[in-house]
């Protein structure tokens, strides 16, 4: 099995991803994941969208997986088999927001992770590391931005929307007045930056 990392959004594959892809006699993925690899696909090319994330273990041992992002950042990274990394939202925030990623420590607050991500967030932050916090729609960002601001220390939140896509906002603003996401895809930034 391959795991492919396709980017977080258009033109963000790689060489090794776009030659493995091109290679692919059935390929499986997100709706999202095959969107960005579509025109590198070959004719011919079983093209399967994935519904069941949880049956994922259970697909052929030659079966390429379209992972969105890169697999080992909140991706497919867990299956068993080859993964060829992708450039991630991680790599294209800390490069717009000109962070280097070793001040870095990632959070993911998908599913039922919120509370976690909450505490997680909030103890990375006291320790002075800049946090890139992966959240779905239904995480409650309000009540995050309520938490860090009893901290009182100096810090930044990034909201970054759509990374990588023509409509790419990256909003910068005090913990004070945090900005709010407007999008589903969205990760955020969060510290003294």
């Amino acid at each position: 099995m391959k795991i492919i990392g396709v980017g977080c959004g258009p033109g963000m594959l790689t060489e090794e991803a776009i030659r493995e892809i091109s290679r692919a006699t059935t390929i499986y993925g997100s709706h999202r994941a095959i969107e960005l690899a579509q025109s590198h696909i070959s004719f011919g090319c079983a093209v399967k969208t994935i519904d069941d994330f949880k049956n994922l273990k259970k697909l052929p041992p030659d079966a390429v997986i379209l992972s969105t992002g890169d697999p080992m950042l909140a991706g497919l990274g867990y299956l068993a088999g080859e993964v060829i990394p992708g450039i991630s939202s991680l790599q294209v925030a800390a490069a717009r927001l000109h962070i280097p990623i070793s001040r870095v420590s990632v959070v993911v607050a998908h599913g039922k992770g919120h509370e976690k991500g909450m505490q997680e967030t909030i103890e990375e932050v006291k320790q002075g590391k800049i946090v890139f916090l992966l959240a779905d729609p239904k995480f409650n960002v309000q009540e995050l931005y309520t938490r860090l601001t009893t901290l009182s220390l100096p810090m930044k939140v990034a909201l970054c929307e759509n990374l990588g896509y023509p409509e790419e906002r990256i909003l910068i603003q005090e913990i004070q007045s945090p900005p709010r996401p407007a999008e589903s895809l969205y990760s955020l930034v969060i510290g003294n930056f």
